[in-house]
C-alpha cells in the first residue's frame, strides 16, 4: 500500500471525485461542464497522491497547492451550477460542505509545510 493511500485527506478526496462523478451522470450537464468538474476533482485526489511522493517540503507543498486549487474550482462550477439550477439546494450545500473540509484540511498541510 502506498503512504498515500493512508491519508485521511486523499481517503475525502476519493469520495469527493466519486460523488462528483455521480453527479456529472445524473444531471444534464454540458459536456464541457461535465469534463471540467470530472477533471478538477480527478486533479484533487491526484495531486494529493503525486505531493505525498515527494521528497522534499516544497514539492509536497505544491503539489497540495495545486490540489487545493482544484477543490476550488470545483466549488466554482457548483456554485455555478447552483446559480443555473442545475442542482437544488441540498445538493450545493452538500458539496460546498465536502469542498470546503478538503480546502481546510489542504490549507493545514500546506501551512505546515511552509519555512
Amino acid at each position: 500500500m502506498f503512504e498515500f493511500q493512508n491519508l485521511e485527506v486523499y481517503k475525502k478526496a476519493k469520495i469527493f471525485h466519486l460523488e462528483s462523478k455521480q453527479l456529472i451522470s445524473s444531471i444534464q450537464l454540458d459536456k464541457i461542464t461535465g469534463n471540467q468538474l470530472f477533471r478538477a476533482s480527478f486533479s484533487i485526489v491526484l495531486n494529493i497522491a503525486e505531493g505525498s511522493g515527494r521528497y522534499s517540503k516544497p514539492d509536497r507543498r505544491h503539489f497540495f497547492i495545486i490540489s487545493r486549487g482544484s477543490v476550488f474550482e470545483c466549488a466554482a462550477i457548483i456554485d455555478t451550477l447552483y446559480d443555473s439550477n442545475s442542482i437544488n439546494k441540498d445538493t450545493f450545500v452538500s458539496f460546498l460542505k465536502k469542498a470546503d473540509e478538503l480546502s481546510r484540511i489542504l490549507y493545514a498541510m500546506v501551512k505546515n509545510l511552509s519555512s
